[in-house]
This record gives structure tokens, C-alpha cells and sequence, in this order.
């Protein structure tokens, strides 16, 4: 299957709103080699490292593409591991990306504990400025975006403009289920954060997130107790 894609000139906002009609019936991975195509290669991945799903799609269509890593320094040491091996995995270049201060500089400056008394501040400093600095040579990023994980992320499309980094935006997975995830999962031999087997299904810092009891949203162990839903990386 082919898309019409134009050259490196391309109105990109106009581009992303006239593509989700092209891909509506398109793979993850159609969706991806659109995307590489329509940015001639000036586009990467970013990922939690809760799973490599998103990278092992967008490494089959493009071997070398760059994964944004952002190591806020409250990771817990499995996720870490998992992105030590995602790089020796996949045939990815993986990028850490660190927040202008370190978590010391920062209790220093805002006090200790800023993720527990302001965790929208600390989200915004430790994840979207330092995401904000790593896109920049970019005309586009890949996500694992899905519509079901939260009511914010219900109307995501495959392509979008991301209007405050004058980018395009690529969500291959956005219309899949958690079930379709499994699959493809299981199907591909994925690699998976150990601490899914342990009940955390979606997986932030480790301050911030909990395991999550049977039966309750995938994303009810980010921010437990506060309101929270999104960490700032894909609002605008």
C-alpha cells in the first residue's frame, strides 16, 4: 500500500490534517513508513521504555532510527535496565535526554520532593523541557499514544500536528486495544519492562507511579490519588 507524500516543503500542518484520511485503513507500520517518508528521515521515537512495541515497529521500517529516552533520575533501575537492552536489541540508536538540572540541583533550587508537592512542575521540568530541546532537529516524533488509555488521549490520530513544537506527531498504535498490544506483543517476542509482570502496566517514575490492583485502568498507578492523568508530553 502507498500514500501520496509530498517533498521537504510540505505545508506539515496541512500534510497531517489531510493524512488520517489516507491511513485509515493502514498498519502501524504503513503508518510509520509514511511518516519516515513524509519528513524524509527527520523523525524519531520516543519511549518510556514500558515496552518496545513502538520500536520494534518503527525499527523494522526504518533500521538506525533514534529513540528519545528521557531519564528524569527517578526511573526506577528496571527501566533502566530495559533501555540498556533496547539498545543492544533493536537496531536503534538510543538518545538519553536529562532535564537542565539534576535532581540534587533541583531539591536545591525547589526544595525536595517537588514530584510529591507540585508534580505538574516536575513533570514540566524534568520531562517536556528537556523533550521540547531533544526534538528540535526533528520534523516529526513517533508515540505509543492509544486512545483508550486516558479520556485526553481519546481523539488522538495516527498523524497530527503538534502545535506547540511545530512538528508532526505519529501515533501508529492509536486505535489499538490493550489485547491488540498483547498480541503483537506475544506474536513478536517484544521486549517488556520486567515490572509489567509485576502489575504495573503503564510505567512512569518511580516516585510517582504504583502497581495497579486487577481489574482497574492500566493507568490508574500513575499519580494515584492526585487527579493526575497526563504528564505534560502530550498536551498543548
Amino acid at each position: 500500500m502507498t500514500f501520496a507524500v509530498s517533498g521537504a516543503s510540505t505545508d506539515f500542518e496541512l500534510l497531517a490534517s489531510l493524512a488520517n484520511a489516507d491511513l485509515a485503513d493502514a498498519s502501524a507500520e504503513e503508518i510509520v513508513r509514511w511518516a519516515v517518508q513524509a519528513t524524509d528521515g527527520l523523525i524519531c521515537v520516543a519511549s518510556s521504555m514500558t515496552d518496545a512495541l513502538i520500536i520494534d515497529i518503527a525499527s523494522r521500517v526504518k533500521p538506525g532510527i533514534e529513540v528519545i529516552f528521557l531519564d528524569t533520575g527517578y526511573h526506577f533501575a528496571e527501566t533502566i535496565g530495559t533501555r540498556d537492552a533496547v539498545a543492544e536489541m533493536y537496531p536503534v540508536k538510543v538518545i538519553d535526554v536529562t532535564a537542565p538540572r539534576t535532581v540534587t540541583e533541583q531539591d536545591r533550587d525547589l526544595g525536595p520532593r517537588l514530584f510529591g508537592r507540585n508534580p505538574d512542575l516536575c513533570c514540566h521540568l524534568r520531562k517536556v523541557v528537556p523533550l521540547d530541546r531533544a526534538l528540535a532537529p526533528y520534523r516529526g516524533w513517533i508515540t505509543g499514544v492509544r486512545r483508550d488509555e486516558t479520556s485526553f488521549r481519546r481523539g488522538s490520530q495516527a498523524v497530527e500536528w503538534d502545535h506547540r513544537r511545530r512538528m508532526l506527531k505519529v501515533n501508529p498504535i492509536a486505535g489499538w486495544s490493550q489485547a491488540q498490544v498483547e498480541e503483537y506483543i506475544e506474536a513478536n517476542g517484544v521486549l517488556v519492562n520486567p515490572l509489567v509482570a509485576e502489575g504495573y502496566p503503564s510505567i512512569g517514575c518511580a516516585p510517582c507511579t504504583r502497581p495497579v490492583q486487577g481489574g482497574a485502568h492500566p493507568r490508574s498507578g500513575r499519580w494515584a490519588g492526585t487527579g493526575k492523568t497526563e504528564c505534560g508530553l502530550h498536551t498543548w
